[in-house]
């Protein structure tokens, strides 16, 4: 019986069996991909260019930019390459890279999120002491811890998934590499170690989720007593936005994980991975350039300076 050691490439999913369907998924993949190229970039350069967006809500926002720019940059161009060329083979390093950041991006991603309600907490809440709570230096190490654990995360994942012998197909049921769906090609019984890397995803989702639901509970409080209308909208503005990309990125994945195994099918866990892992990094900026004002101005100036 043949080992991960043997195992030399994966089987990805292909999202169509037609050529036409093949095309079709290579065209809207790259639109998605160029849009969330173009939004994401023009985020992160209105945010270095513009000093009045040199303060710690947007400083995240230059860091959330940079890992969904990451993100998306890791399964699209792989997936579209395979429905380009009609292919659907991944070489056994190149899918073990690809679970590892995979799992460092989102983890980051998701710990970033927490630090982004902690912001907003502070800034509506504890407004006078936000200067002191929230400092450059205490940004810094905010976002390098986010980026550091799920740095830390990854590593012990990707060494935990695929130090499991191989011996089943290499057939993978979705259109990049993911840790349970390479989990199910063990040799052996995997659940209790499947059973602990859910637990510890969970209660580290989990954790995050009840500390943003607390944040803006607080910050709700604080915003409905605000006297002026000018004011709770301008409060409204910053916090509505990223509570939107927090409901879209958690819920998504979570479902996609804790989904009860009797409603699983390949065509569902496609159409779930696509909503968590490609879809926000192209919605993103949009969301938070909707009803924000002042990166709004500043996308424009930097769309009117490249045109004009």
């Amino acid at each position: 019986m043949s080992n991960s050691s043997s195992i030399t490439q994966f089987v990805l999913l292909p999202f169509a069996d037609t050529r036409e369907l093949q095309l079709l998924h290579f065209w809207l993949f790259l639109g998605i991909y160029l849009a969330a190229l173009l939004g994401n970039g023009l985020v992160i350069t209105a945010v270095i260019c513009d000093h009045r967006l040199h303060t710690p809500m947007y400083f995240f926002l230059l860091n959330l930019s940079l890992l969904d720019l990451a993100s998306i940059s890791n399964t699209v161009p792989k997936s579209m390459a395979n429905s380009l060329w009609d292919t659907t083979a991944i070489s056994y390093a190149d899918c073990a890279a690809q679970v590892f950041l995979v799992f460092f991006l989102m983890s980051a991603e998701l710990y970033l999120l927490t630090v982004m309600a902690y912001d907003r907490y502070v800034a509506i809440c504890k407004p006078l002491h936000y200067g002191t709570l929230l400092g450059s230096r205490a940004c810094v190490h905010m976002a390098a811890a986010a980026w550091g654990s799920g740095f830390i995360n990854a590593v012990l994942h990707t060494v935990n998934t695929f130090s499991i012998p191989l011996c089943k197909e290499n057939v993978l049921d979705q259109f990049f590499c993911e840790i349970p769906q390479i989990l199910k090609l063990s040799c052996s019984d995997a659940s209790l170690r499947e059973a602990g890397l859910l637990v510890v995803g969970v209660c580290t989702a989990f954790g995050c989720f009840v500390f943003i639901v607390l944040s803006y509970v607080q910050i709700f409080r604080a915003v409905l007593r605000i006297p002026s209308q000018h004011g709770q909208h301008k409060a409204f503005s910053t916090c509505l936005p990223h509570l939107a990309v927090v409901s879209l990125f958690l819920s998504t994945a979570v479902f996609d994980h804790l989904k009860p195994p009797y409603i699983s099918s390949p065509s569902l866990d496609l159409v779930v991975a696509v909503l968590y892992s490609v879809l926000p990094p192209a919605v993103n900026p949009l969301i938070y350039s909707m009803r924000n004002k002042e990166i709004k101005d500043a996308i424009w100036k930097v769309i009117h300076w490249i045109l004009f």
